[in-house]
């Protein structure tokens, strides 16, 4: 690889980082462990041809451009969370699976694929992780920030909520929804 090219892989592992929270080769093998898939399974599974997976991981492409696989993404990280907790066995996490890889986008709120605690309600993670792919959807994350930086000096609540939601990591994004109850 010559250094235009690792340059532009550099660039586009920095722009992942801005609209995913981490590269998507780091994201996508941890997906592949946690949930004991390859990479032609988690290809199916998101809805991405195996090509296209590749080079997002390589980072030889940067950007999802389909808000329906960023919503898979975000539905087989919270899978892998599950899994890791152990409320989820291998089997419903196979089947959960099937779910996430039918689901067309949309609100990822339907019976078949929300995380829901006992009671029945959304989890916090689940409401947040909706608002966050919501945000994302909508703008990078690098835009995301301007726009923040933009609003900040007459209305500073709203900026901290675009940083958070719409830039941030999913835990500091549950902190602030959970600081903000009642």
């Amino acid at each position: 690889m010559d250094a235009a090219q690792q340059e532009a892989t550099a660039r586009a592992r920095e722009l992942q980082r801005n609209w995913y929270g981490e590269p998507l080769g780091a994201l996508f093998r941890k997906l592949i462990d946690d949930l004991g898939l390859n990479q032609a399974r988690l290809a199916g599974v998101l809805g991405l041809s195996a090509p296209m997976l590749s080079q997002l991981m390589s980072g030889q492409r940067a950007k999802i451009g389909n808000p329906a696989v960023v919503q898979r993404v975000q539905l087989l990280q919270d899978l892998a969370g599950q899994v890791a907790d152990g409320s989820v066995s291998a089997a419903e996490a196979t089947d959960r699976m099937e779910e996430i890889k039918k689901s067309q986008g949309g609100s990822v709120l339907s019976n078949t694929t929300t995380t829901t605690s006992s009671s029945g309600a959304p989890t916090v993670k689940r409401v947040v992780r909706e608002i966050q792919s919501l945000l994302r959807s909508v703008a990078a994350a690098g835009d995301i920030i301007d726009a923040a930086d933009t609003l900040a000096p007459t209305h500073p609540e709203l900026a901290e909520f675009l940083r958070v939601y719409g830039a941030g990591r999913t835990s500091d994004a549950v902190a602030h929804y959970q600081s903000h109850q009642n």
